[in-house]
């Protein structure tokens, strides 16, 4: 009996046709921000676990329990990635990429990695879309990168979704804050691993799940209630900003992230059909990551969004997505010299810029017919001997079953003018929502 591999335990796979939604919703989410001129960053895949240690913060969950960590053959401590934001301002930092104008304005996808508990949108390989925004501080950007997570679902079609905003005080207004909520927190029954992460980070408590605790903790003082006077012009502003640009939010004041690094403006997506793993995205500002990690004192602000997460939400909703079929037209050759004229055809078809499949193995008519209509094409591109010898080929319209005989010679113009949208698209795809 033959050995069977299985992909590892909670790690999502994406096959056609499914596979093809995904891609979509990737796409839909990165576009607001490529509309708004961020540029692309591709990141490595694995750092120097120091980064997220210092970066993301040792009392996170994240980091203390979530990385997958490794010692390489340079004896070397290496981490695959939890998360973007420390790898982008490394980057950024690395290649003084702050140096030019400012903001730095990013955007990012791919897969990350967290040793989570499996379970439907909870996975160990999660699919991000993320966006950085460096180096201003300016309210207006907040509002800004929100609107652009806002815009992203909306442009997929979401509607069953809440977003929720705070602001978590900055390096004036938190000391004295950290104090008082410490105070608290030494009153509460709390088990020794929750103590020593207070000890660390006590915010990090206000963000534990487990009913017993959050049961302690309805009293318990809250960053929106102890902000400096420019924090709270901060927000004031961030909230009327997204007011203008017609973003529907809820004040949430028990926000709390599940990273260190976030100051002042913190907000996260959640979506009502997903049950506990409701989070489809999230983010916020984060002015002392820069520092932390060994660069000048510059400011920022990001998000990451779920691929996985949204694909289910957009599920969950029913949204029919008007994906673009992966095949425009269909090859069907009759016959040994029919086969050999059809692949040349087909490959100048793509050339042209249609997608075009066709089939092999010397299939029946009848066979190669229904592989055309599997395929989703629009068009049938027959050609037997009758059409070699003619040098010509025939379309058939597969959804009226309408057939034209097209000279080779004449077959560019024909595909321009019947095919190809005047963009020099496929004219078979459906269209795309206006905004992905």
């Amino acid at each position: 009996m033959s050995e069977s591999y299985r992909a590892p335990k909670g790690v999502p796979e994406y096959l056609p046709p499914r596979s093809a939604a995904f891609v979509y919703v990737r796409d839909g989410l990165s576009y607001p921000a490529r509309q708004a001129g961020y540029g692309y960053i591709e990141l490595p895949v694995f750092e120097d676990t120091a980064l997220f240690e210092r970066g993301v913060g040792e009392s996170t969950d994240v980091v203390s329990k979530e990385m997958y960590t490794f010692t390489d053959r340079g004896d070397r401590s290496i981490s695959l990635r939890p998360e973007g934001t420390a790898g982008v301002m490394r980057a950024v930092l690395e290649h003084s990429v702050h140096r030019g104008g400012l903001p730095v304005k990013l955007w990012y996808q791919g897969p990350f990695f967290r040793a989570e508990r499996p379970q439907r949108g909870r996975y160990r390989q999660l699919q991000q879309v993320g966006v950085e925004a460096i180096g201003s501080d300016d309210p207006a950007l907040d509002a800004e990168v929100i609107a652009l997570a806002d815009d992203a679902f909306q442009g997929l079609g979401l509607r069953e979704y809440d977003l929720e905003i705070t602001s978590l005080g900055c390096s004036a207004c938190r000391p004295a804050y950290r104090e008082i909520l410490l105070q608290y927190l030494l009153t509460c029954d709390l088990d020794d691993a929750t103590r020593a992460r207070a000890a660390v980070n006590p915010l990090r408590v206000l963000d534990d799940k487990r009913p017993e605790i959050q049961a302690q903790l309805a009293d318990a003082p809250l960053p929106s209630s102890h902000l400096c006077a420019e924090c709270h012009q901060h927000f004031a502003a961030v909230c009327g900003y997204l007011d203008s640009l017609g973003v529907q939010w809820v004040n949430n004041p028990r926000l709390v992230r599940g990273l260190d690094y976030y100051t002042r403006t913190a907000f996260e997506f959640s979506h009502r059909g997903l049950g506990a793993q409701s989070g489809i995205g999230g983010g916020g500002r984060y002015d002392g990551l820069m520092e932390s990690i060994g660069g000048p004192a510059l400011t920022g602000i990001g998000f990451g969004l779920g691929v996985d997460r949204t694909l289910l939400a957009v599920e969950s909703e029913g949204i029919s997505l008007p994906i673009p079929a992966h095949v425009v037209v269909f090859g069907v050759a009759l016959g040994d010299r029919a086969r050999s004229r059809m692949l040349s055809t087909v490959t100048r078809l793509r050339r042209q810029g249609v997608a075009a499949d066709l089939s092999f193995d010397g299939r029946s008519m009848k066979a190669a017919m229904k592989s055309a209509d599997r395929s989703g094409a629009g068009w049938a591109l027959i050609m037997g001997d009758d059409e070699v010898e003619a040098d010509s080929v025939l379309f058939k319209d597969l959804a009226t079953a309408v057939q034209t005989s097209v000279r080779l010679d004449e077959l560019d113009q024909w595909v321009t003018e019947h095919i190809l949208a005047p963009d020099g698209t496929d004219s078979g795809q459906p269209p795309r929502r206006s905004t992905p």
